[in-house]
């Protein structure tokens, strides 16, 4: 049962192949009007400049923490928190993608072909970071505990992994709440507005719109 721990990476490399076939799924599907894509791609444009804003803000902190990691506890709990940090980034990037692409094609195949075929792009577009996330933290974690030593007693290192995440949630927005949401979010007004599809897609713009303001003021 011990040496099923070096399969961790490789199911996490296969949980980021099937990532990408859920993504290239997505981007496929029909974007719909000229006026649709021309919403798409502002909702886009402005989700990636908040994307790479908020990186640079937390590379200052994860330095920071890092240096002191490494200075007053150990190497191993510093790279660990590296690591951790350096995959939740990671995530973050290809569920942004991922969701930005998803909304716009979640209301066109509701448009054109119902609310069944909605559901299935929304959901791959949502399932996109989700299995990013549980991909990446596989191979994290496995690679880690390889390399400090293959033990019980390496956890107590690997635990600097799960610390490279957290100052995710803690930004104005809550990027890593919403982002999973965005096509979701585009199916349920869909639903409820049906015949109006195109009223709603602006509306998605204001919480990325109103996030990217939110950290430009800090």
């Amino acid at each position: 049962m011990e040496n099923l721990t070096i399969y961790a990476p490789i199911l996490g490399i296969i949980g980021l192949l099937v990532a990408g076939v859920l993504y290239a799924y997505v981007v496929k599907q029909p974007v719909g009007t000229a006026k649709m894509r021309e919403l798409a791609d502002a909702i886009h444009d402005g989700a990636m400049a908040f994307l790479k804003r908020e990186y640079r803000i937390l590379a200052i902190f994860v330095v920071v923490v890092f240096a002191l990691l490494f200075v007053f506890l150990n190497r191993q709990t510093a790279y660990a928190f590296l690591g951790g940090a350096t995959c939740s980034v990671l995530a973050g990037y290809f569920g942004m993608m991922a969701a930005t692409k998803a909304n716009v094609r979640t209301s066109a195949a509701a448009n054109q072909s119902g609310q069944a075929k909605a559901l299935s792009v929304a959901f791959s577009g949502g399932a996109v970071m989700g299995m990013s996330v549980a991909a990446l933290g596989l191979i994290g974690v496995g690679i880690l505990f390889y390399l400090f030593g293959g033990d019980p007693e390496s956890a107590k290192y690997i635990n600097g992994f799960a610390m490279g995440p957290v100052p995710l949630p803690c930004l104005p927005g809550s990027v890593v709440e919403f982002i999973p949401r965005l096509p979701m979010l585009e199916l349920t007004w869909l639903v409820k507005l049906k015949p109006g599809f195109l009223r709603m897609i602006p509306v998605i713009r204001q919480p990325l719109l109103t996030m990217l303001v939110t950290m430009l003021v800090i």
